[in-house]
């Protein structure tokens, strides 16, 4: 007999794609920080590529009551969030054909304080589309970054989250 739904037994599978220089690792690291954070068994797995030149950089995020392998499967990202636009077609592949993809278009008119906080503010988009209470988020984003950060990155999550939450309500900004 189940005591859980098969929902709540289910591995969540985020992708995080982008181009070197553009934070994907750390956006995937405090992914995996609020996941870890929230009770979950969390798995993370990375592809530099030529990272170091601009080129494509990727993170998969797994977590769930139970993950057995870092790596998400072609066809079975719940979440693709994209960095650059230029990474669609290179991560296609990898969504579920209902998964939801988050692109810089869903901050278009936010002003961040920093330009180098568009990875928290694209974490805090996927933010609003998972079960993870929003201060346990916060706590991850204070987790992974320097104190002399948490002010422009906090405002940059709480920003995100809101558009995130636009986007998954069917709202335009």
């Amino acid at each position: 007999m189940r005591t859980r739904s098969s929902e709540q037994r289910r591995v969540t599978n985020v992708v995080i794609a982008g181009l070197g220089g553009q934070g994907v690792l750390k956006a995937s690291d405090i992914v995996a920080e609020a996941a870890f954070r929230a009770g979950f068994d969390v798995k993370k797995s990375e592809i530099h590529g030529m990272s170091q030149r601009g080129g494509s950089v990727a993170s998969d995020v797994r977590f769930g009551p139970e993950v057995f392998s870092p790596m998400v499967s072609a066809g079975e990202a719940d979440f693709l969030v994209l960095f650059d636009a230029d990474q669609l077609e290179a991560n296609r592949a990898q969504a579920r054909p209902d998964g939801v993809m988050i692109t810089p278009a869903v901050l278009e008119g936010v002003t961040l304080a920093s330009r180098k906080s568009l990875n928290v503010a694209m974490v805090g988009a996927l933010s609003a589309w998972l079960d993870i209470p929003e201060e346990t988020w916060l706590d991850a984003v204070r987790a992974q970054l320097p104190e002399r950060l948490h002010a422009p990155n906090l405002s940059a999550f709480r920003a995100g989250r809101a558009e995130g939450e636009r986007q998954r309500n069917g709202v335009p900004s």
